[in-house]
Order: C-alpha cells, then sequence, then structure tokens
C-alpha cells in the first residue's frame, strides 16, 4: 500500500513532488557513510514528515533526530551528524554551539558534520558560521531543494511560519525571493506555466523575481507548456477579511479549535478508544490524527459546513449497520468470499466513523456554547457592514470582562476592516481601553496591527464595502447543508480570494474583474509566458488553451498564507461542472485566525 497514493490524484499530479523530494533527501542521507543523527530546525521536523516517513531515514541509517536547539545534545553517539536548517541566522549561533560543545567532549573520536539549508544556502549565514570559527569543521555545506511540501493531492504549503509579518513588520522580504524560487521549481516539475495573473503588490514582485530567476536558468522557458494552464497569485494583504473571519467548515473549525499541523492534530486521549493503534503520547494524553484525503471519510467531511456533518455521520451509520446485519444464509460461496473481503474495509470504516463522530461532538461542545455564538454573532454584523463607524457595545464588553485580548483584537480588526478604517475616535477610544485593561504594552501590538493593514484610520473610500454589493460577497441567508455558492464556508460570507477566481473563471472574467477591483490597494496584472516556438506567431496563444474538454488545470498561489475555509471554497468550485476546472493551491503556509493574529501579538 503506497503511503502517498492519496497525492496522485489530479492532473498536476502531486506525487512526483513528494518523489523529487526524496530523491534529495537520499542523496543527502548516502553521502555519508555509517550511522547518522540528523539534528533539525525545529520548523522542519513536521513538515518533511510529510515527505519522507520514519522508517524511510531508519533505512539510510539514520539513528537519532533531535530537533536544534542552543544547547548541544549530549552523548549522540554517531558518526556523522547532520543539520538541516532554513537560513537564519540565530540557528547559525546554535550550530555553532553544538559543534563546539561536540568537539570539546569528544578529544578522540572526532564526528563529521554536514549542513544542508532548505531550500538554498545563504551567503550570510556562511559568513556567520566563519565568524564563529566551525565553518572549516564542516565536512560539507549543501542545499536540500524542497520548496513545497506536499499536503494533499491539490495542495501544497511551503511552510514558511511568519512571512505576512516579517514582510510587514521587519521588512524582510526573504520569503517572497523564497517563493519565487518556489514557483521556479514547480515549473521545472511540471512545465512552463502560459498566462499569469495577480492580485497586489508584492505578488507582482514575486512574479517579477520568478521570471528574473527563469530567465537565469533557461530550461524552465524554454520547455513546452506542461499541465498547468495558468497561475493566480494572490497577495494576502488585498484580503485580510477572510483570514480573521471564523472558519465554519469542519476542517477549519477543527484547526481553529484545535491546530492542524502539517495534516496532524493531537485531541484528548480521554475521549478516544486508544486500542485502535493510534499513537498517545502517555505524559500529555493526546492522541494523534491524520487528516488527509487517504481517509475517506474525512475527504467527504473536511470542506462541509459543519451544519452537513451530522447527516453525513448518520448516512454511514447506517449503511454499516446494514452490512453488519445482512443475511448470509442465503449467500452463494463466490458472495460469502466477496463479503469476507470486504470486511477490514468496514472495520476501517467503523474506525473511522467512532473517529470522526468524537471529533464531531469535541467541536459541537465549542461552537454551541453561548460565548462561540455571540462572538459570530458580533462578526457576522461587521461582514454584512452594520454598525462600523462607532464603538460597538460587544467589544466595549468583552474589554470590561477581560476576554483574552486575541479574541477583542480580532474583532477591532473586523471591524476596521469592514469600514476601511475606523474613524480617529473610534479608534483612539478602543485603545485607551485596551491599554488600560491590558497595559502598556498592548501599544506595541496595536503598532503591529497598524502595520501589518489590520487596524488604521478611516480615510475616505470604502472599499470592503463596494466589493461586498459588487462581488456579493454576503448572503442574506445562510445555506449550509446543500450550498449553491461559496458563502457557505462562513454561512454567510464568500472569502473575497476566492469570490475573484471564481469571477476570473468567467468568459472575459480577468478584464471585468479589473474594473471591479480598481477599489483595491495595489496593482493587478496578467502576464503571458509564450513559448520560444510560440513567440513569433502572437495569434496561436488560444491554440495552448484550447481543449475545452479536458478541465482546465489552475495554480492558485497565496503569498502570506490562506485558511482551509477557504481551501474549501476553491474545492467547491472545482466540483461545479461548468466551471471544468481543477485547482493546484499553494501557500506560503496554512493559516487561521489564532495563528495569523498571534505573529503580531507582542508577549
Amino acid at each position: 500500500m503506497n503511503m502517498y497514493s492519496h497525492l496522485s490524484g489530479g492532473r498536476a499530479n502531486v506525487q512526483l513532488l513528494q518523489e523529487a523530494a526524496v530523491r534529495e533527501f537520499v542523496k543527502i542521507l548516502d553521502r555519508c557513510e555509517g550511522t547518522k543523527a540528523i539534528i533539525w530546525d525545529e520548523s522542519l521536523g513536521g513538515p518533511v514528515g510529510l515527505v519522507a516517513r520514519y522508517t524511510f531515514l531508519k533505512e539510510h541509517h539514520v539513528t537519532k533526530m533531535y530537533p536544534l536547539r542552543s544547547e548541544a545534545w549530549t552523548d549522540i553517539d554517531v558518526k556523522n551528524i547532520i543539520f538541516i536548517t532554513r537560513p537564519h541566522q540565530t540557528l547559525m549561533d546554535y550550530i555553532a554551539n553544538n559543534i563546539h560543545e561536540e568537539e570539546r567532549k569528544r578529544k578522540v573520536s572526532r564526528k563529521e558534520y554536514f549542513l544542508y539549508f532548505l531550500p538554498k544556502k545563504s551567503f550570510l549565514c556562511e559568513k556567520r558560521l566563519q565568524i564563529k570559527g566551525v565553518h572549516g569543521s564542516l565536512s560539507y555545506i549543501g542545499e536540500f531543494r524542497c520548496e513545497f511540501f506536499p499536503f494533499d493531492n491539490d495542495l501544497l504549503s511551503m511552510e514558511l511560519k511568519d512571512a505576512y509579518k516579517e514582510i510587514y513588520l521587519e521588512g524582510d522580504t526573504s520569503s517572497l525571493h523564497q517563493s519565487a524560487c518556489a514557483l521556479v521549481a514547480l515549473q521545472k516539475l511540471y512545465g512552463r506555466i502560459p498566462k499569469v495573473y495577480g492580485i497586489g503588490g508584492y505578488a507582482q514582485r514575486v512574479w517579477e523575481m520568478t521570471k528574473a530567476l527563469t530567465e537565469e536558468d533557461g530550461h524552465v522557458m524554454n520547455s513546452e507548456k506542461g499541465v498547468i494552464d495558468q497561475m493566480i497569485i494572490l497577495d494576502r494583504s488585498t484580503d485580510l477579511m477572510s483570514v480573521l473571519a471564523t472558519q465554519l467548515t469542519y476542517e477549519g473549525l477543527i484547526d481553529e479549535i484545535f491546530g492542524i499541523n502539517n495534516t496532524t492534530v493531537n485531541l484528548p486521549a480521554e475521549k478516544f478508544n486508544t486500542g485502535e493503534g493510534l499513537s498517545t503520547d502517555r505524559n500529555t494524553e493526546k492522541s494523534q490524527f491524520i487528516l488527509n484525503s487517504k481517509e475517506q471519510l474525512y475527504a467527504e467531511l473536511r470542506d462541509k459546513n459543519f451544519n452537513a456533518v451530522g447527516a453525513v455521520l448518520s448516512r454511514m451509520a447506517k449503511s454499516i449497520r446494514s452490512r453488519a446485519n445482512e443475511n448470509h444464509g442465503e449467500k452463494s460461496i463466490q458472495e460469502l468470499k466477496k463479503f469476507v473481503e470486504s470486511l477490514p474495509h468496514i472495520k476501517s470504516n467503523e474506525q473511522s466513523l467512532a473517529t470522526h463522530t468524537t471529533i464531531a461532538e469535541l467541536v459541537q461542545d465549542v461552537i454551541s456554547s453561548h460565548a462561540f455564538l455571540d462572538v459570530l454573532g458580533c462578526e457576522q454584523e461587521f461582514l454584512l457592514c452594520s454598525d462600523v463607524d462607532k464603538p460597538n457595545s460587544f467589544i466595549e464588553d468583552m474589554i470590561a470582562k477581560e476576554a483574552p485580548l486575541r479574541s477583542v483584537l480580532r474583532l477591532i480588526c473586523m471591524q476596521s476592516i469592514a469600514g476601511t478604517g475606523l474613524k480617529p475616535k473610534v479608534l483612539d477610544y478602543y485603545k485607551r481601553e485596551l491599554v488600560q485593561v491590558y497595559g502598556l504594552k498592548t501599544l506595541l501590538t496595536l503598532g503591529n496591527l497598524e502595520k501589518a493593514g489590520l487596524l488604521r484610520q478611516q480615510t475616505g473610500s470604502r472599499t470592503y464595502h463596494v466589493l461586498r454589493k459588487t462581488l456579493n460577497l454576503t448572503a442574506e441567508t445562510p445555506e449550509e447543508v446543500s450550498p449553491k455558492d461559496i458563502t457557505y464556508v462562513h454561512s454567510i460570507y464568500a472569502p473575497l480570494s476566492v469570490r475573484i477566481i471564481e469571477q476570473h473563471l468567467k468568459p472575459n472574467g480577468w478584464q471585468l474583474l479589473t474594473e471591479k477591483l480598481s477599489s483595491l490597494p495595489g496593482p493587478t496584472f496578467e502576464d503571458f509566458q509564450a513559448s520560444p516556438s510560440l513567440s513569433s506567431r502572437r495569434g496561436s496563444f488560444t491554440s495552448e488553451l484550447s481543449q475545452s474538454d479536458i478541465p482546465r488545470v489552475i495554480v492558485v498561489f497565496f503569498v502570506g498564507g490562506c485558511t482551509f475555509a477557504e481551501i474549501s471554497a476553491l474545492r467547491f468550485l472545482a466540483q461545479q461542472d461548468d466551471n471544468n476546472v481543477e485547482f493546484l493551491i499553494c501557500t506560503t503556509k496554512l493559516i487561521n485566525k489564532n495563528t495569523f493574529l498571534d505573529s503580531f501579538i507582542e508577549n
């Protein structure tokens, strides 16, 4: 049974990407003879697990794995130590400490050290290692070229944790360069992408860098068009509302309540019968579950509004019950044989059903609480643009009750985005109240939110208000159980990012959109990457895109992160026959309202 079979569903086969990463990894591991320990940059342990399982590492003589910390690990009894890390200065100091400590202890048996940067070497980092006096101790410095990690057959993430914050608060645009490298790698694997569209200043910069890199590296541009027909690059800053709105899909809620990291979620163990070979960590009492489309039931549930989940679970329970109660007396031998062969399948279905019934119950407990519903009511008013011009009494109550700061800030930011800024006296009033209750350091956080575009003074234009009307971003009544529109992912609100893509799919979509989006900050652009054989005959552009019965494959790349609700909305569009499209969704990181806001809150 292939561990990764669930990656190969789409026309752009994501398993190719996983296999390419494994080949890179094998080269690294086979470069040194004998036993090895890997010391990981902590942000990479999880994502690399999506590419290679632990058993695979064991086959290549990896006997130990440690996260990279500033203090060295004691007694690593192996011949080779391999550091795998992102190019960050602080991590270089950790590596130096680790090597110095090892050298100090081991006067006799020398170890060999190898360092691999993911995805690219950094001149500054190597300089840092020289200053720290360990550059010479490294037998080899190389690259682990793995730009995207495969999450599912239509989903890739770079897992760059704080790209948005780095760009807006620190002015550090290295994530844009890494995004460009990733888009070059994508085209090396799947072929040249002929048509590219984008929205937002940083989206445009990523595309300009991508083109510059492809010119340096000729064979992407000279390759024929591959399986991908178009790409749309979206800059997160053009749609912040959709990150802050509460996700109401099954997967989105699991992520917001419990946190899904690299397709894995940890849930309270006492709720699950752990006789089923699920790993539980005894001391923390958590059960780990892997959530991806490999599990049929999860593939069916994940993109549904939570209110539609119960019906699917009870339908499955009925079908399992009726199969178990079948009368076996009248069966021929062949029929019985078939039934017996299906038993393991029934068993795994039962296990799936038990797991998801429990998870759904845990989610239900949270979302049926008054606290959750009151907050949801408040944010839905903002989504509908009501009461955005004065201090909101619900927010005032929350501050008075010293509700968690993050929850309060989220609502204030949503009010600010809905009104395209807050009136100066409303903003000042909120600031005063927040500082009084949560302390002076809240000012730093508020400053961060302003830099990030989440909080601002009202100027005059009402961007959100206009787009809500022109793009039908909100629905009067929720359609949750059998939806006809993407608003279902937030019950009454369609993510602007995905509404834009939906409009683009219509005939002449981009031209019509460009007019509607004139109120958005930042440019919209389109570009055409002709193949060398075509560049002389401009007219043959249409012939590249003309096989109309095959679904178009469109890469949607989010610079600065995207949410599971946005992914569900895109999958919903892909299921509508008249769109005739398959999406390959790529992002710098999978984010939700909590992880996104946490990056701006000063502790």
